[in-house]
């Protein structure tokens, strides 16, 4: 009742039901491998090749973990000079479900490029050798424990709760490692140094919800929840927090009508709010995924005892 009495309505969230979308993950395919040829020349031309394939495969694998697990607006898009990602949403997610999203992109890969130098070696074909590396290689670099790589969006499902202020620090950490290794590699080590620069301005929006969270946390708001089941009382108070928080944003929604003000608050709200993650992976079950996290790097060593390693390298030097 007092929800009622006391604090208006909360407007609609009006979310757009985006499809997936063939032709803009086409575009953005087309676009990566121009910029790429642009910035290496046609001559590289086979590593591109190589690399899209990798890229299409990885990717592929969260595309159709996340369709089997019924997310919604899936969609896979590719990034010049950055790499692919596929985004999805959900109102509640699983722990469970989660792992196995994120697993079903650099285990596939690892395994299909230990089976393709396997083969390559096996019957002496040498195009497969560099193909099947760089799938172990940057499938591998994806496992490794840093924000935003698959390793370690895992190392977050791994914690016990949600500690915030333990991820603001791993994205920094990250941030900074991420340049730090963009400086000791030749050649194109600046595109990570880049990319770490842009993970830093992350590590800033972390910060601003870390300090509306607490904020929340001292007026009793549960904001680990949907905008559905969202209160109007927690809206309004959600709401003071941000405004109080972005005072540019109140100078802008001055300017604006109510009926352009509701949807533009809403929709600020609902990036406030956390979707709730179900905790229902067992024991045992975190247990089978850290041990294929571990395996896929112990894939290369085998290879190494198994193959021909002195052909191999002749060829790669070739």
């Amino acid at each position: 009742m007092e929800d009622f009495d006391f604090y208006p309505q909360k407007p609609d969230l009006l979310e757009s039901k985006q499809k997936s979308s063939l032709s803009l993950t086409v575009f953005s395919l087309v676009l990566f491998v121009l910029v790429f040829v642009l910035f290496f020349g046609s001559d590289e031309i086979n590593f591109i090749v190589y690399l899209m394939g990798v890229l299409i495969v990885h990717e592929l694998g969260h595309f159709v973990a996340m369709k089997y697990f019924k997310y919604e607006n899936v969609r896979m898009l590719f990034v010049p000079l950055m790499g692919a990602f596929v985004q999805g949403k959900k109102n509640n997610f699983s722990q469970k479900q989660s792992f196995l999203v994120i697993l079903a992109g650099p285990l596939p890969g690892v395994i299909i490029g230990g089976i393709i130098m396997w083969y390559g070696s096996f019957f002496h074909t040498d195009w497969m050798l560099p193909f099947g590396a760089l799938f172990i290689l940057l499938n591998l670099i994806n496992l490794v424990p840093l924000d935003p790589l698959d390793g370690g969006q895992m190392l977050k499902l791994f914690a016990t709760r949600n500690h915030e202020m333990f991820l603001m620090v791993f994205a920094f950490i990250s941030s900074v490692a991420i340049i730090a290794v963009g400086f000791y590699i030749p050649h194109y080590g600046y595109l990570l140094i880049i990319f770490g620069f842009f993970m830093g301005f992350r590590v800033r929006a972390l910060q601003k919800q870390y300090q509306m969270h607490k904020e929340l946390k001292q007026v009793n708001v549960d904001y680990a929840t949907s905008y559905n089941l969202l209160s109007n009382k927690d809206y309004a108070k959600i709401k003071e927090v941000i405004i109080k928080n972005t005072p540019q944003l109140q100078k802008y929604i001055d300017h604006l009508s109510e009926d352009q003000t509701d949807p533009l608050i809403a929709s600020q709200v609902n990036s406030v709010l956390i979707a709730p993650l179900e905790r229902d992976a067992s024991v045992f079950f975190k247990f089978m995924i850290l041990f294929s996290w571990i395996g896929s790097f112990l894939i290369p060593i085998g290879l190494y005892f198994v193959l021909d390693w002195p052909w191999i390298w002749s060829v790669f030097y070739m």
